[in-house]
């Protein structure tokens, strides 16, 4: 026996398909950002113990209203003297 769709059979599949559709676009804009922060986390973490880091920073034993400051050391600045000559030009009218 054969069975023909029915026009409101038709309407109501594709009203449930448009509604998954857009129940999913919603969805993944709500928890994309937390699976991408999730992943990174899960990559940072792998990536550190490859290289032999600690997973967390040591954390400092400064008390709150404390202020440090840490200087950079003075590199000494060289030039490169096999860099080239700077050639000074005029433009001509």
């Amino acid at each position: 026996m054969l069975q023909y769709a029915s026009i409101p059979g038709f309407v109501r599949t594709i009203l449930i398909i448009v509604l998954v559709w857009y129940g999913v676009k919603i969805l993944s804009r709500i928890f994309a950002p937390l699976l991408m922060r999730y992943v990174s986390k899960k990559a940072q973490q792998k990536f550190g113990q490859q290289f032999g880091q600690p997973q967390k920073p040591p954390q400092k034993t400064e008390k709150e209203g404390e202020i440090s400051i840490d200087k950079a050391p003075i590199a000494n600045k060289t030039s490169n003297k096999d860099a080239g000559e700077y050639v000074d030009y005029e433009e001509i009218d």
